[in-house]
């Protein structure tokens, strides 16, 4: 369990950091997902393990706007009785840092050039609606194929078919528009 969880870890946090935008709540996340498979499916067999974790997952992200969207009811309704503060911390134009790769260019224009090309990637799979993102994060990113993808999102295979060809075209559209080509 523990092999399969060291696997997964930095692929989860990606994910949920593209899926909610913030990497503390997709810490919690990921956390809180490791701990419902490890204390509910430890004695599955490993083979298992994969579309069961990615399955916790997607539940956990969307509990986590489920709960957004009630707190964000209830600060609305306080904020207009007068009782709301001034909290905000989160900064729209904050910017994920690329996590550097074993694949490091060696010079500093290669590295500068690599950071930019990942950053625009990174905020173009951002853009993505939150199926398509999901579908491709789960096709292209955990290479699930598509009937394992399916059962993850709850949904049937012609829909993550069309998922995943609206994301990536929505990606290449995205990408060619900023000269990146790949």
């Amino acid at each position: 369990m523990s092999d399969f969880l060291a696997s997964v870890e930095r692929r989860a946090f990606k994910q949920g950091v593209y899926a909610v935008h913030d990497e503390e709540a997709a810490l919690d996340i990921v956390q809180d997902s490791m701990l419902r498979l490890a204390e509910k499916y430890a004695a599955r067999p490993p083979e298992e393990l994969p579309l069961l974790f990615q399955r916790i997952l997607q539940n956990a992200i969307r509990d986590h706007f489920r709960r957004q969207k009630v707190r964000s009811t209830w600060t609305t309704l306080l904020s207009n009785l007068g009782m709301g503060g001034d909290d905000d911390d989160v900064d729209p134009l904050e910017t994920m840092d690329v996590a550097s790769e074993p694949s490091v260019p060696t010079s500093p224009a290669d590295q500068l050039e690599q950071g930019q090309v990942m950053g625009a990637i990174e905020e173009a799979v951002q853009a993505l609606p939150e199926r398509q993102r999901e579908a491709f994060m789960l096709r292209y990113w955990e290479e699930l194929d598509v009937s394992e993808t399916a059962k993850v999102m709850g949904c049937s295979e012609g829909s993550v078919k069309t998922h995943c060809s609206r994301a990536t075209h929505a990606l290449a559209k995205i990408l060619r528009a900023k000269g990146i080509t790949l």
